[in-house]
């Protein structure tokens, strides 16, 4: 028997996607704060946030088609496409949280 999609499976979505909104909007600012000198990144903190998106979007859109190809409901879809973003930008909030201010 096939699932039945409720609303609270897109709302779970939805949170993931708020989750990761505001988790990025953190790292941005302590990378800014970074590359002014005032937060405590690393020296390969640069490369870093270009590779990694790389990879997050690239098994992102996989994991999704994956999902889509198999006959996944709508909801399984979207959240294999979340789910390598969001373990990206919560792992990069934790470590640059971590961190904390530049000490002089």
């Amino acid at each position: 028997m096939a699932k039945i999609v409720t609303a609270m499976d897109y709302w779970a979505n939805a949170m993931q996607v708020g989750f990761v909104m505001a988790e990025a909007q953190g790292v941005i600012a302590m990378r800014v704060l970074g590359a002014l000198g005032v937060w405590s990144v690393p020296k390969t903190e640069n490369s870093r946030m270009l590779s990694e998106k790389v990879f997050a979007f690239v098994k992102g859109s996989t994991d999704a088609s994956l999902a889509a190809f198999s006959g996944q409901t709508p909801d399984v879809v979207a959240a294999a496409a979340i789910k390598p973003i969001r373990r990206a930008t919560n792992a990069n909030h934790k470590r640059l949280t971590r961190r904390g201010l530049r000490r002089a």
